[in-house]
Order: C-alpha cells, then sequence, then structure tokens
C-alpha cells in the first residue's frame, strides 16, 4: 500500500469501481493501520502546521471537524511530550466530547496507544508513560501552577471564566517548545480577537461544507438549510467571525466594558424564564439576575434544550444555587403548565407568571438601555446569552435567553429597585403563586 501517495480526499473523488478495488487491495494488518492514520483521513487544513507557532486557532463551523483534529494533535504529540494537557468548557464537554467523544481521544487512538482514562484522577495515562491532565475552564483555580509541554484547549469562545485562559497560559512553559492547540466555533470576544491579532499564532479556518462527505445528509437537508444566510448560520457554519449587528440594542464592547468578576450583596434576585411547552426538547431560556441600588447583575444562564419537566428542574435548581426571591415565568406559552411543571418539581418556590401583552421590542428596549447606561453588568462571561443580545434586531423573533434576560431585569426594575422605573409597562402582572 502506498499510503503517501493516497489520501481520504482522492479516495471518495474515485469512481466507486476504483474505490472498490483499492480497499480490496489491503490486508487485513493495512486496513487495521489505514483506520487510525490520520495523515490518510486529514484534510490539509487539519494537520499540524510546519510553520513555528505558539497556538494554533482553528476557527470552524460546527462539523468542520475541530474535535477529531484537537484529539488527533494530543495523539501526535503525546509521542515526544511528557504533559500534554486538556481544558473543556465544562467537566462534562472534557469527557463527552474531548475525551468519550465519537472523534475524541479513546475513540482516535488504536489499542496500542490508547491511554488509560483515569476519571476520578482527571487524567490518561498514556502507555508511553506520558500523562495528560483534565481540566475544566469551569475552575480556573485549579489551573493555576500547573505546567504544560502541550495543551489542548475545546471551545475558548464559550469559556466562561477567561481567567481560565490566562491561568493557562501562564502554565504553558515546559521544554524547548510549549504549544497549544485551540478548537472552537468563532465568536467576536475579546478573546478570540487578541489570539486572531497575535503574529506568534497561526490561524486556520474552515466551514461546516468542507466536511460535508462525512456528515449525514439529514443534516444538510434540514439544519443547514434552516440556518443558511443568517447572521447565525454564517457564524456557526461558514465561521465567520461577526462582530456586532448592525441595528442590535446590545453590543459586545458595551457588556465588555461592564463585566465584573465581583458583585456586591444583592437586595433582590429574580430566575426570568421564557418557557417552551414542547415535549421535543426546544430550548427554555433561564437567567438569573440580580439588583443593588441601581446596578443590575447577570448571575448565570442555565438555558436548556429539554421537556417542561427538564427545563424546570434547571429553572428550580438556579433559584436554589442563587437563593433567589421569585421566579418569573412568561404564561403566554403553556398558560397553567407552566404553573403545574414549576410546582411538580418544587411546590415551594416562589413563582410569578407574567402575560406578554406588548411586542418584544417594547419589552427589550428599556432593559437595553440600563445596559446603555452602564448599569447592567455580566457576572463573568455569558457566551450563548451574549452571542443572542448582540445578534438580535428588533423586529425578527427574539430568542429565548434574551426574553429570560428581559422578564427578569423587567420584574427588578418594577419592584422599585431602579428609581427610574416606579412600574413597568412592558408586561400585565398576573398572581403570585
Amino acid at each position: 500500500m502506498q499510503e503517501n501517495r493516497y489520501s481520504a480526499s482522492w479516495l471518495t473523488s474515485q469512481p466507486p469501481t476504483k474505490r472498490a478495488k483499492f480497499l480490496a487491495s489491503l490486508s487485513d494488518a493495512e486496513a487495521r493501520h489505514l483506520q487510525y492514520d490520520w495523515s490518510f483521513w486529514a484534510r490539509e487544513k487539519q494537520m499540524l502546521p510546519a510553520q513555528p507557532f505558539f497556538i494554533w486557532l482553528i476557527l470552524a463551523g460546527r462539523g468542520f471537524g475541530k474535535t477529531r483534529t484537537g484529539a488527533e494533535t494530543v495523539r501526535q504529540w503525546i509521542k515526544n511530550n511528557k504533559y500534554v494537557n486538556l481544558i473543556g468548557a465544562t467537566a462534562d464537554d472534557a469527557r463527552d466530547i474531548m475525551i468519550e467523544g465519537e472523534s475524541g481521544i479513546l475513540s482516535v487512538c488504536p489499542n496500542a496507544e490508547r491511554p488509560a482514562y483515569v476519571a476520578y484522577k482527571r487524567r490518561l495515562d498514556w502507555p508511553n508513560g506520558a500523562v495528560s491532565l483534565i481540566f475544566t475552564a469551569d475552575e480556573p483555580e485549579r489551573l493555576r501552577g500547573k505546567q504544560h509541554n502541550k495543551l489542548w484547549a475545546d471551545e475558548l469562545a464559550s469559556w466562561r471564566h477567561p481567567e481560565s485562559w490566562d491561568q493557562a497560559m501562564m502554565g504553558l512553559r515546559l521544554g524547548d517548545n510549549p504549544q497549544g492547540i485551540v478548537t472552537t466555533t468563532p465568536k467576536p470576544i475579546k478573546l478570540i480577537l487578541n489570539l486572531v491579532d497575535d503574529p506568534k499564532n497561526i490561524i486556520t479556518t474552515g466551514t461546516t461544507y468542507e466536511n460535508r462527505a462525512y456528515l449525514a445528509p439529514g443534516f444538510f437537508e434540514y439544519v443547514i438549510k434552516k440556518y443558511e444566510g443568517t447572521r447565525l448560520g454564517q457564524q456557526e457554519l461558514e465561521a465567520k467571525l461577526l462582530l456586532d449587528n448592525p441595528g442590535a440594542l446590545w453590543t459586545r464592547d458595551k457588556i465588555d466594558a461592564n463585566r465584573v468578576s465581583v458583585f456586591p450583596d444583592l437586595e433582590r434576585i429574580i430566575v426570568g424564564v421564557d418557557p417552551t411547552a414542547s415535549s421535543g426538547g426546544d430550548e427554555a431560556g433561564i437567567v438569573t439576575v440580580g439588583v443593588c441600588e441601581r446596578d443590575y447583575y447577570t448571575l448565570s444562564d442555565d438555558s436548556r434544550h429539554g421537556t417542561p419537566h427538564e427545563w424546570a428542574t434547571a429553572a428550580v435548581a438556579a433559584y436554589h444555587r442563587h437563593k433567589a426571591d421569585c421566579l418569573v415565568a412568561e404564561k403566554n406559552n403553556g398558560g397553567d403548565m407552566v404553573e403545574a411543571v414549576i410546582r411538580q418539581v418544587d411546590p415551594s418556590v416562589n413563582v410569578k407568571l407574567v402575560w406578554a401583552s406588548r411586542g418584544k421590542i417594547v419589552r427589550a428596549e428599556p432593559i437595553a438601555a440600563i445596559a446603555e447606561q452602564g448599569r447592567d453588568h455580566h457576572v463573568g462571561y455569558l457566551p450563548q446569552l451574549e452571542d443572542e443580545l448582540c445578534m438580535w434586531v428588533p423586529g425578527e423573533a427574539s430568542p429565548n435567553r434574551l426574553d429570560a434576560k428581559v422578564w427578569a431585569m423587567s420584574e427588578l426594575s418594577a419592584g422599585g429597585s431602579d428609581v427610574s422605573a416606579v412600574k413597568n409597562p412592558f408586561y400585565e402582572y398576573d398572581e403570585v403563586l
């Protein structure tokens, strides 16, 4: 087998008869080898750059093959480095995507190279004695003092705590050539923009369409077509680094300028919920906001896809975690079901149902004005919520996270905490249940 002459791209371009002839010519050993030969399967953009770099930043669309590229890079680096460590956006992401996922490390390594996953120690023990320590961006302090020869950071644009990246970079100092690979969907946050502007880094961009041969036809037929031509599609599929949407009520510069890592004792805390009545796993917005004097602090975004029972469970968990005063939910979509499903999870929760009697823009504009005045502070990074805020233009259907934030802040300002708003006109009040 002359494997250097061939690639998967070449093979898929051949007529069926020629493909069959090539595959039939392989011995069992050659076929097993080819299965794990990354030089055969990788597209050019997925191969380690030949030129020197400090960070290899892959900004690519969904389904491009980012995870496979990260896992294969770790597999290559581990042959000559003692510590090739991993950082996932969350602990679940590190386990479910980077390690155990279909394109994760355990899947791409043949038996002779496959590491032992020691979950309770948060590490991979490789057959050659090398180690991969496993971190989560949700725990920046755990990265303090840790050192790395090489590093794989996944979905950096979705990390809640930017200080996790700072701690990681301070530890990237072992060996003669410390390097990192970042695999992420592009989002125009300051951290990503700084990496793009650094001449020491190599930037690779790619779209979902480049990996079409290995994606399910239904994905293109039903999902891609839905988002083609939209700003979300440009970001998530075409991997374009979009800045603020002209006409949006929120801007990233304003959110960044008012972002905080700590917050004062809060006078009131509200969990805003934009529910879904569907049992098919649609997303419900769940955003928690507190107020101190005339400043608002968005504490968390617990929005999730799931059944009504699943989103209600997440909302109630946020309510107790933040010791909230009230859970405010829109009753337009679901009516009595909203009350019932929350009661099933925890009958002790203080719930207020509100009726959206005015249009989305009427409700959102006063809340955006608070942000414009510099009184709306996000605690850490809330990337998915911030995407929705900065991409939504009045007149379009507003997304769930944005609505949940608006409900929470509307309730706080209507409650008298904001002296400029005695009673909000954005919704009609309903009973406290």
